[in-house]
């Protein structure tokens, strides 16, 4: 369970990568990985994600309320099958851009 965050300056985007379950356990370092980049673009890398609890999905939405971004200014990408039929279920596609 770890992110790695990858920013590019240049083009005010930042990359969170996520691996392993993405809950609780990960509320203060994935606030970290944004709280100081208001006016930058974000993806959340979530390939290496094989499970989000309601902690996780919770974490996607305040930081979305955070940064004060319209839907689809944070894309989730290459989520597993199972990680996407969550973000499904619960009507995530309709608030980020899920690729």
């Amino acid at each position: 369970m770890s992110i790695d965050v990858n920013i590019d300056s240049t083009r005010k985007h930042i990359t969170i990568a996520i691996e392993g379950a993405f809950g609780f356990n990960l509320v203060q370092e994935f606030r970290r990985s944004y709280s100081e980049h208001k006016g930058y673009q974000f993806t959340v890398d979530l390939r290496k994600v094989d499970y989000i609890d309601s902690a996780g999905l919770g974490m996607l939405l305040n930081m979305q309320n955070y940064l004060n971004l319209s839907d689809g200014s944070i894309v989730l990408a290459n989520p597993l099958p199972q990680v996407k039929k969550i973000l499904i279920i619960s009507r995530f596609d309709k608030k980020f851009q899920i690729e």
